[in-house]
């Protein structure tokens, strides 16, 4: 009885663990070398890297018992041809849902980046974002100069940074997970007057950015989170008990 998980997070990792302790015949799917690497290989699960369109999606889940899309809480569009293929492979599909972090009183929450960007480019002072690469575009009527996006170290994340005009000194290129007291020193380090971020929960390390900044006095616009209905941890962890039940 095979299940497919679509992952690239901590959360997806976990629980293809534990689908394959359970038994079950477990394939990953992940669109990036950076979900490749938080995935990682481990005995009894098959990790498929790339980025796949609804047709490949659909060639995976053939046959599966269980879709599970336990990708991250903003990748909309991937969220959506999830559910597209599997209703076109006839298989169950369920949504892993990361919990949300309560907001302290100092969090300013903004639709999207260019909403954000529109706040920031009548104030003054540095801007740390840690929203991800594909939002630097929502950023370019920001001066270049008082960015610092903090981006995976990948080819992709530099070309990326490289065209929106962020100076290579600005550039900051590590991979997480990020504790609080790293997260205080790179704002000390370039002078951060500003966090931009996402709602990615404890999971995402939004605790701990959350934290330094309010060491430091640093105000904070967050991303809202799209709405989305779906299941706990436990409850998806049960229903693929109640698959090897039903063998």
């Amino acid at each position: 009885m095979r299940v497919v998980i679509f992952s690239g997070t901590t959360e997806g990792r976990a629980l293809s663990e534990e689908t394959v302790r359970l038994g079950l015949e477990t394939v990953v799917c992940v669109a990036t070398e950076y979900g490749r690497i938080v995935q990682e290989e481990h005995p009894g699960a098959q990790t498929l890297t790339g980025r796949l369109d609804v047709p490949a999606m659909e060639r995976v889940l053939e046959g599966a018992a269980l879709c599970v899309d336990a990708t991250h809480p903003y990748a909309r569009e991937a969220s959506r041809n999830i559910v597209a293929a599997a209703k076109k492979a006839s298989v169950p599909y369920k949504r892993l849902v990361r919990p949300k972090s309560p907001l302290p009183d100092e969090c300013q929450v903004v639709e999207n980046a260019k909403e954000a960007a529109r706040i920031l480019e009548k104030t003054t002072g540095n801007i740390l974002l840690t929203t991800g690469v594909k939002e630097l575009g929502a950023f370019s009527r920001v001066n270049p100069n008082r960015l610092f996006p903090r981006v995976l170290p990948s080819v992709e994340s530099l070309r990326l940074c490289k065209e929106n005009g962020i100076p290579q000194s600005h550039i900051i290129a590590m991979q997480g997970p990020f504790s609080r007291g790293l997260n205080r020193a790179l704002m000390e380090q370039f002078m951060i007057h500003w966090l931009v971020t996402k709602d990615g929960g404890a999971a995402g390390g939004f605790p701990e950015k959350i934290g330094a900044a309010q060491d430091l006095q640093v105000p904070v616009l967050v991303i809202r989170r799209p709405e989305e209905v779906g299941e706990t941890w436990d409850e998806i962890v049960n229903d693929c008990k109640e698959l090897m039940a039903c063998r």
